[in-house]
């Protein structure tokens, strides 16, 4: 399994390929007795993406053995025991990789020089990811943090830890205390370095930053850089430096809860000021239109919609899953889409979209 999805590892996952970049996608099962059958499932899913490299007669005998290679050896990786809602396994010649997705997919296969990545695109939007930065006196770690799952720290420029000072009896001895732990030298080099290299990650993966600390190191913060003015709330609470993932998940769910809440209620808001305007688009055919033609600012989905469709030249018209020219995945199509035209894609809980066909836009004109 992979770090947690990030624009970039989406750019490097859509540049294209040296034929056949395989796509495997599986939905999955989190309990028993659904999940029973994922792992028949998915091999027979492998066996069909081996058949159709070994039959394509584009493919070379050497990169058909590569292939085939790395899809064996990306089912060795499988965890289906902590499965979420879907499958996506990515081979290509010299790579593969293996991605779980806390949303589901259609069972597919596909070979062509670009990975299949609509599903993925998706569900980062679907999971509301976001920033945890944690902080002590000596050391601030960076979490990685989306709806359903625990926080998984970040490596790379952090942890930043504060250098050590050494102790100085002389200075207490004149002073007759020891300086504020926040307030001398060491302590605010130490947090604008960290204000510094978090800007630096949220500037190239723009999410909600949560800011968890004691009272002091917050106001500390404060004074180093801007995270605290721009951060999507503070969590005062001590201790948590170094996490761990399950106590910073408990401490971070009712600020994170009330955020969604409130990003919901201003997405509602802003589709009905465009009924008024006559910005609004409404419905999968008229939605996926208005993306196709690059008119859309903003797209809500309802978190469980989906719908099969399929083009009848005109008009997305519904179809059966299976149908000739079924689309399954239409509406992360239209997510992925929307995406690469600029507009914000938002996901908002299951009815409140239900009078408008489940997905509607805010249209730019």
């Amino acid at each position: 399994m992979h770090a947690p999805i990030s624009p970039a590892i989406l750019a490097d996952l859509r540049r294209p390929r040296p034929y056949p970049a395989v796509s495997v996608l599986l939905p999955t099962h989190r309990r028993e007795p659904d999940n029973a059958q994922d792992a028949v499932r998915l091999r027979n899913l492998l066996e069909e993406a081996k058949d159709a490299v070994h039959n394509d007669p584009e493919v070379s005998r050497a990169d058909r053995i590569d292939v085939i290679g790395q899809l064996d050896q990306a089912l060795g990786e499988v965890d289906l025991v902590h499965a979420e809602d879907g499958l996506a396994i990515f081979a290509a010649p010299g790579e593969h990789q293996v991605w779980t997705l806390a949303r589901t997919v259609p069972a597919r296969v596909l070979l062509a020089q670009t990975f299949l990545t609509r599903n993925l695109v998706a569900a980062h939007v679907a999971n509301h990811p976001f920033w945890v930065l944690a902080l002590s006196a000596d050391v601030a770690t960076l979490w990685s943090g989306s709806k359903g799952r625990l926080p998984e720290q970040v490596t790379g420029t952090f942890p930043v830890r504060r250098v050590p000072e050494d102790f100085d009896p002389e200075r207490e001895e004149r002073i007759g205390d020891t300086p504020s732990t926040f307030r001398d030298e060491r302590t605010r080099q130490f947090l604008r370095e960290v204000s510094e290299s978090a800007g630096v990650v949220v500037a190239a993966d723009p999410r909600p930053l949560y800011l968890v600390g004691e009272a002091e190191a917050l106001a500390a913060l404060d004074e180093a850089g801007r995270l605290v003015k721009e951060s999507a709330g503070q969590i005062v609470q001590g201790g948590l430096g170094e996490g761990p993932a399950e106590a910073l998940g408990e401490a971070l769910a009712a600020a994170a809860g009330r955020r969604a809440e409130a990003e919901v209620a201003g997405v509602l808001s802003e589709l009905d000021d465009a009924r008024g305007r006559k910005a609004f688009a409404g419905g999968v055919d008229e939605v996926w239109q208005s993306v196709a033609e690059a008119r859309v600012a903003l797209v809500a989905i309802e978190d469980g919609y989906r719908a099969t469709v399929r083009d009848d030249g005109d008009h997305l018209v519904p179809a059966a899953s299976g149908d000739r020219g079924a689309r399954d995945d239409i509406v992360d199509e239209i997510a992925e889409q929307a995406l690469d035209t600029g507009a914000r894609v938002r996901f908002v809980p299951d009815g409140e979209l239900a009078d408008v066909g489940h997905v509607a836009a805010v249209l730019r004109y």
